[in-house]
């Protein structure tokens, strides 16, 4: 297994507050803010908060659309996600920015397996 090539690509993503003009706002959420995700580590910029529960309901969706997706999957298409207080007309949009590699090895301490193993 020497020399074997454990890489992976993620990609990079940053998750932007989309707020509708005019309408209620109850998530604390202003145009401009977002958050960014790069491999596991989530950034906010310095003196920027985010609510929760406004990460909370996007969370869930964020490991899928690191990973490359066929062309048709709505994941590839969709990117918005409603605010989760329903009287609120903010959003969260999801972009992938840039492909991230990572190495197997430095990600876990389970190995890949080797030739003839079972998975």
């Amino acid at each position: 297994m020497a020399g074997r090539d454990d890489s992976f690509e993620l990609f990079d993503l940053r998750v932007e507050a989309v707020i509708p003009e005019g309408k209620p706002i109850y998530c604390g959420a202003k145009a401009g803010d977002y958050f960014e995700l790069k491999g596991e580590m989530l950034s906010l910029p310095p003196g920027q908060g985010f609510s929760i529960y406004s990460i909370a309901a996007v969370l869930p969706l964020l490991a899928a659309k690191q990973r490359p997706t066929h062309a048709n999957d709505w994941m590839t298409s969709d990117a918005e996600i409603a605010c989760p207080d329903p009287n609120c007309a903010s959003r969260l949009r999801i972009v992938r920015v840039a492909k991230r590699r990572f190495s197997h090895a430095e990600t876990t301490a389970v190995p890949l397996p080797g030739k003839g193993e079972e998975k």
